[in-house]
């Protein structure tokens, strides 16, 4: 086994005593990593410990990035990794910081970072969890055409109401704009109803029922889209087998090659 390979085994895996050791001391850096972003966000900790603060915060930043672009090293091809979704995590983890040297403040965006947590299911072998993690993300894959059928529909049926609602209200009631007036709309039908703009007139608070009422049924769609599509995904079976090209897990008993780069699984 080569040093590459050796290192992969130890990044990727968690069967190994390295590998292990290696995923538990990632997760407890990551938690030190997002209580340090959490301290610092607090006015008088950060008054008398800011500076220490800002030290660890650029010392887990250089570790995380050393990781990443070990990560990137191992496998066999990195821009797939890069594009997967914990390729994309861990490079989120990564950038706030950076991101800070233009953008004052930016690295409290660095918690983005716990949702490299997700990987305390495979360190710790909580097999249903991780079968359970599988099924969403396979059932979300298979919805997701239908998905963005639905919010086009739903975009272009708020470009309308709010057009409508401008032509009705206008700017005497605060609707100076269609753009204002499909906020409007969105706000309306998701049912948040901020209430900083309402119409005045009988025919536009007719509109506005409507829209409301549209709200209530179709927030029902998505959910449908997405429970159907979890009933299909836990027809088949999926193991958590790891791709030792892209990473890609998931993949079904009797699968011999990748669903996502076609390389033949170990």
């Amino acid at each position: 086994m080569t040093r590459r390979e050796r290192l992969r085994q130890i990044i990727f895996e968690a069967d190994t005593p390295a590998g292990k050791a290696f995923d538990v001391v990632l997760l407890a850096a990551i938690l030190a990593s997002v209580g340090v972003v959490l301290l610092e966000s607090v006015g008088s900790i950060r008054a008398s410990s800011g500076r220490a603060l800002r030290v660890a915060e650029w010392i887990f930043t250089a570790l995380f990035t050393v990781e990443y672009a070990a990560r990137l090293w191992v496998v066999e091809r990195p821009l797939r990794y890069a594009r997967s979704f914990f390729g994309i995590v861990d490079l989120l983890a990564i950038l706030p910081n950076y991101l800070a040297l233009l953008l004052p403040g930016a690295h409290s965006l660095a918690v983005i970072r716990s949702l490299r947590l997700l990987r305390i299911f495979r360190v710790f072998k909580l097999a249903r969890f991780l079968t359970e993690q599988n099924l969403l993300l396979t059932s979300l894959r298979m919805s997701r055409a239908k998905v963005m059928v639905f919010l086009a529909s739903v975009l272009i049926l708020n470009l309308i109401l709010g057009s409508a609602m401008y032509l009705i209200e206008g700017p005497p009631a605060g609707f100076t704009s269609i753009p204002i007036s499909v906020y409007w709309a969105i706000v309306t039908m998701t049912t948040v109803g901020y209430g900083d703009i309402a119409p005045v007139t009988p025919l536009g608070q007719a509109l506005a029922a409507v829209v409301m009422i549209l709200g209530y049924s179709i927030l029902a769609v998505p959910t449908g889209i997405i429970t159907a599509g979890i009933v299909e995904a836990a027809r088949m079976p999926i193991t958590t087998r790891s791709c030792p090209h892209c990473t890609s897990e998931g993949h079904l008993p009797a699968s011999r090659f990748c669903r996502d780069c076609g390389e033949l699984l170990a």
